[in-house]
């Protein structure tokens, strides 16, 4: 089971909030820092000092840190043109020395849109769909050849397909809880399928609709690493939960019903019923970025003991 960081700057964080807890990620063992990407704050958050841009912070972490590996989860596709989004993980990927992942989704708040003036088209999966088609396209297009696309919502004539990544092949995620399309484009273009604040149930399901979708298109089930997005709350006592349920504005007993909550013992228990439905990675929602004790607390009371 790996475990890796993820955070949710656009609640309230700095760039060098988010290089503390990028740093400290890696300083403790975790397997990658990963980031949402979204313009406005949700809830009761203030979001103060404003939101910072998922992959202007990639760029800057790619230089800060030296091991840990650097992604989004999601990416929105409303946010980018595929080909300049292709250029712009190639860049991180080469500024990382080869660390960069890419997850990849339709877009989805239209709140954030709305607020800084981007279009929120209707027929986001479609255009999703395209959009995986040429990003993972150009980046494997040989260098020297060109790369057309001729598609309902994006063309491309002629591309040089420049620059490569350093990576031979971007790790791509595509993720959620749709039960035919999803699982589909999971199949033809991702690496790994991550589906995100499911419960045990829901998330066996899912993989096995993604495992079925792998097959019908000519792979192993066995070709994608699957994966959970759920929140983290751990204490050595009671009263610790409670107090970073409290910092994060949760209740304990929500938390341990659908997240990662309670004693080390208590979240190597609820993680080890992920991993016996099919879980092979862990994204650890920290929503308190300021605590970085809790992350010192996981990796070595939690981490050491998973297998």
């Amino acid at each position: 089971m790996d475990l890796r960081v993820f955070t949710e700057p656009q609640q309230g964080a700095t760039y060098e909030t988010l290089l503390r807890v990028a740093r400290a990620a890696e300083d403790f063992g975790y397997g990658a820092f990963f980031r949402s990407d979204h313009y406005l704050k949700m809830g009761a958050a203030d979001g103060l000092p404003g939101p910072t841009d998922a992959w202007t912070t990639l760029a800057g972490l790619a230089r800060e840190t030296e091991r840990i590996r650097l992604g989004t989860l999601m990416t929105a596709g409303t946010f980018r043109l595929p080909g300049v989004l292709a250029i712009q993980v190639a860049q991180v990927d080469q500024m990382s020395g080869g660390r960069v992942e890419l997850g990849l989704g339709s877009g989805w708040y239209e709140e954030e849109h709305t607020a800084y003036g981007i279009p929120f088209p209707k027929a986001k999966f479609g255009r999703l769909e395209e959009q995986l088609a040429i990003v993972t396209g150009l980046w494997e297009t040989p260098v020297g050849q060109h790369f057309t696309f001729d598609g309902q919502y994006y063309q491309l004539k002629d591309s040089p397909a420049l620059p490569k990544p350093a990576q031979a092949r971007v790790p791509v995620l595509v993720g959620g809880h749709g039960a035919k399309r999803t699982p589909a484009l999971a199949a033809r273009f991702a690496s790994e399928f991550n589906i995100p604040f499911a419960s045990l149930a829901d998330t066996e399901r899912q993989f096995k609709r993604v495992g079925d979708a792998a097959l019908e298109h000519g792979r192993s089930a066995a070709d994608l690493v699957y994966s959970n997005a759920l929140v983290i709350c751990v204490g050595r006592n009671d009263a610790e939960v409670r107090r970073r349920a409290d910092a994060i504005g949760r209740d304990v007993e929500e938390l341990k019903a659908n997240g990662l909550a309670g004693s080390p013992a208590e979240v190597l228990e609820r993680i080890a019923a992920y991993q016996a439905v099919g879980s092979q990675r862990m994204y650890l929602q920290m929503l308190d970025l300021d605590d970085l004790d809790h992350l010192e607390l996981i990796a070595a009371e939690v981490a050491p003991h998973l297998s």
